[in-house]
């Protein structure tokens, strides 16, 4: 027993030894750029780790982690990282790691976007948000946005349910200054600003506050429970929202549209009436409410709300187009009288009247369509006026549309 003691030591430290050894190797093999040959190396001495001491053991799964990430297999390296740290590991370069592999990740990510890989990036960016939740809070809104742009709502609403529990802002500084020989103002970073107040080349510097990103967190929530059919827990999101900020332009729209999904016109037009009190010269609040005062039956308010949407933006041909259609919508009932009447001289008189009624709506819409038609030569508005013109016997009208058409 006095020989075999000093014996069993010396095979533990060689062992040991041995386990060191196999990962200096595997470690020098990864950073010369042989990743291949690293997992090799750590492959064929599995068994050797086996019977590692926790030391030997951390050293491994910290350049197993730093495998992972060099194979970009992101998911796994984070997971490794943390077993790594949960396991007692120590390492000088492991903070320099994990900021190394956010870094990596959102690269990744923005590769992802351009690809519009939107999916594949949300879930990245919500990776790196992970890695440091304080220092990465940015990184979860822009995988809310990425998840969004890829229809990817049910990672949206995890994303964008977090964001509203720990009341993300981010509201940011903006910097600004004007070129003196230009006198063109441009956007500066920070430190841009504070070097160039020094200088002479620009003047004017101001700072801007961007607004908070809260309320369109909380409206993007709405919005996407009710894109996924749950339009209970969308109005529940609205109205807490808009408890905060009842004035908010953009969560009265989203309550609005909430309201038109549930067919409750007469609640989507008190909203509407309420954001133009906000914004009276939005064209689109106002088509809106001819829209839904269109479908109510209401023709002259609808007429009304159309002429008002193209006075504010004359651009705005869905206010011509629906304008027009609704003015033609009486068409059809005089027609028909047109059609029930015999061949009496009182008949013939009322056909009279109801064709001069037709000619009339004609009339009104001509002068509509021509504003159209200047426009852009919109070929919708082109055939129709060009029918208009046929029925009332314009043919020089009737020509020049056809030339359009043609």
């Amino acid at each position: 027993m006095k020989t075999l003691l000093p014996l069993f030591f010396i095979l533990i430290l060689t062992l040991s030894y041995g386990q060191k050894k196999e990962v200096k190797k595997a470690t020098k093999l990864f950073e010369s750029g042989d990743v291949q040959a690293a997992i090799a190396m750590l492959e064929s001495n599995a068994a050797l780790f086996d019977a590692a001491d926790s030391k030997v053991l951390n050293q491994k799964t910290f350049l197993e982690g730093r495998i992972a990430q060099a194979n970009k297999d992101f998911d796994l390296a984070y997971e490794i990282y943390m077993a790594f740290q949960t396991a007692g590991g120590v390492d000088a370069g492991f903070d320099t790691q994990l900021q190394t592999l956010s870094s990596d990740i959102v690269n990744s990510a923005i590769e992802d976007n351009a690809e519009k890989r939107y999916p594949e990036a949300a879930r990245k960016l919500y990776l790196a948000y992970q890695i440091d939740k304080e220092a990465n809070i940015d990184y979860l809104y822009y995988a809310a946005s990425s998840a969004v742009n890829g229809s990817y709502y049910e990672g949206a609403l995890v994303y964008y349910n977090e964001l509203k529990e720990i009341r993300y802002e981010g509201i940011t500084t903006q910097y600004f200054a004007k070129l003196v020989e230009t006198g063109e103002e441009v956007e500066l970073s920070q430190s841009e600003y504070d070097l160039y107040k020094k200088t002479k080349e620009y003047t004017d510097f101001r700072e801007e506050t961007t607004a908070s990103k809260f309320p369109e967190i909380v409206k993007n929530i709405a919005l996407i429970y009710s894109e996924l059919g749950d339009n209970e827990k969308a109005m529940t999101a609205v109205k807490e929202a808009r408890a905060e900020n009842p004035k908010d332009l953009n969560l009265i729209l989203t309550e609005a549209n909430l309201y038109i999904q549930l067919e409750e016109n007469d609640r989507f037009e008190a909203l509407m009436k309420e954001a133009i009190e906000q914004d009276p010269n939005n064209a689109t609040l106002y088509f809106n409410l001819g829209v839904v005062n269109a479908q109510k039956g209401m023709t002259e308010e609808a007429k009304n709300y159309y002429h008002k949407t193209i006075e504010l933006d004359p651009n705005y041909e869905s206010g011509y187009l629906n304008l027009v259609s609704l003015i033609l919508e009486g068409e059809s009932a005089i027609v028909a009288e047109m059609n029930s009447l015999g061949n009496s001289r009182a008949d013939n008189a009322r056909y009279d009247t109801l064709k001069a009624d037709r000619e009339n709506l004609y009339r009104e819409c001509v002068p509509i369509l021509v504003k159209l038609v200047e426009l852009n030569k919109n070929q919708e508005a082109v055939k129709t006026l060009m029918n208009i013109y046929g029925t009332l016997g314009d043919n020089e009208g009737f020509m020049k549309m056809k030339a359009l058409v043609e």
